[in-house]
């Protein structure tokens, strides 16, 4: 407080020291007339006022006190009116200057986005198959990357923004997460890795970059906004059922994505990676305004398995649901509401079979259990059942399953194992 008390004096002795060459003219009046504690209060409420919405509020005794005597020594001859008007003026502009950001406008910040990050971006080359993007991981030259852009490849070649190539070897892949990690021997000079993003810490709306090599143009950025959150990536590999497991929590985006995007970070404004960019929705095979990218959460949850052990395992319930229910399905499953995953298929012998969760019945699709929480958490649809599993779960794991069945609402313990 008494540095606040301070600071506030000072400014105001400075402002009042302005006046002697203030543009108007000072009235003439004795100074037997001059009111000073009343030109000392008109300062002090003009200071007060604008520093409101500051700090704690100054105590305005001290600051009369200093006004005053400067108002005495300097502004015998001075009126109010115009000490006031002046002050007003003044303390505006100061407060004005104080406020003012230093932050660079959009176009330095993107600038300074894509130097910081750029170099950390490569060019993926997987002869004869094709090539991709990727980005630094680690310093110690581990890569993150597409699986689809290493798939079936034998051979890894590294471009970094310098162009600088070396040689690089494949670590570890997952088909469900769409996500690989190569590694190279030593980073070049001053290739610092990306940092990763919290997860959950995107907003649809949000301004984000992608940079990558489409159709091989080395070091390409693009802006745009997460359009859409909760999609979801549908896996190469299938399951039991003949259906294929997908990837939840996955980001949709306007920026545009092209054929050598694959495998290169979306990041936000502060370059830090939120998604790695995977997939585009086209006819045509180039970009049309909707691209997906996988999110950082898995990331954060699948590349050290990688690195560790070249694979990534996912908890299994030993389920299959209907995707979504809709009013007919409502009706058609005879359900009391629609939120929820519904069971259709159990695996024999897996963890829901073993638990005791019942599945819809093939003929009618009638009596099946409804997901509607997992750990007290609320499951509205397959996708949140699905991002609980993939994300937040561990194999070996027991979690407490609410279901809805027979009109009842009862809690089944499920001890999960790893996905086959």
């Amino acid at each position: 407080m008494k540095q606040r008390i301070v600071a506030l004096s000072l400014i105001a002795s400075l402002l009042l020291a302005g006046c002697s060459v203030a543009s108007s003219a000072p009235v003439a009046i004795p100074p037997a007339q001059i009111a000073t504690p009343d030109i000392a209060s008109t300062i002090t409420a003009q200071v007060d006022q604008r520093l409101a919405q500051q700090d704690p509020t100054p105590d305005v005794a001290a600051l009369e006190e200093s006004i005053l005597a400067t108002v005495e020594e300097r502004l015998a001859a001075a009126s109010p009116e115009s000490v006031a008007k002046l002050v007003e003026d003044t303390v505006a502009a100061r407060l004005a200057e104080q406020q003012q950001t230093e932050e660079p406008g959009v176009d330095t910040a993107l600038i300074d986005l894509y130097r910081a990050a750029n170099p950390a971006v490569v060019y993926i080359v997987v002869p004869p198959i094709g090539s991709g993007s990727g980005f630094v991981y680690s310093a110690d030259g581990y890569i993150v990357t597409n699986n689809h852009v290493v798939d079936g490849g034998r051979a890894f070649e590294v471009v970094f923004a310098s162009g600088e190539h070396m040689a690089a070897t494949l670590v570890g892949t997952d088909t469900d997460s769409d996500l690989a990690v190569l590694q190279v021997e030593s980073l070049p000079d001053g290739v610092e890795p990306l940092p990763l993003a919290e997860p959950d810490s995107l907003q649809v709306g949000q301004f984000v970059v992608a940079i990558g090599n489409p159709f091989g143009e080395q070091g390409s950025m693009s802006l745009g906004i997460v359009s859409g959150l909760g999609r979801s990536l549908r896996s190469q590999r299938s399951s039991r059922f003949g259906s294929t497991y997908s990837l939840p929590s996955v980001i949709q985006t306007d920026a545009p994505i092209n054929p050598g995007n694959s495998g290169g970070p979306l990041l936000n404004l502060d370059g830090e990676v939120v998604g790695i960019n995977a997939a585009i929705a086209s006819q045509t095979g180039v970009n049309s305004g909707v691209g997906f990218s996988i999110p950082v959460i898995a990331v954060r949850e699948v590349v050290p398995s990688l690195i560790e052990k070249g694979s990534h395992d996912y908890s299994y319930l030993g389920a299959a649901f209907a995707d979504e229910i809709s009013l007919a399905g409502q009706q058609q499953y005879g359900l009391t509401q629609s939120q929820g995953a519904y069971i259709i298929g159990v695996t024999p012998g897996g963890p829901a079979d073993n638990a005791g969760l019942i599945a819809a019945d093939p003929n009618s699709g009638r009596g099946g259990d409804l997901i509607v929480a997992i750990d007290g958490q609320p499951i509205n649809s397959f996708a949140d059942l699905n991002t609980y599993l993939a994300f937040y779960t561990t194999i070996g794991q027991t979690i407490d399953v609410t279901v809805l069945r027979d009109g009842a609402r009862i809690s089944v313990p499920v001890t999960l194992e790893p996905r086959p």
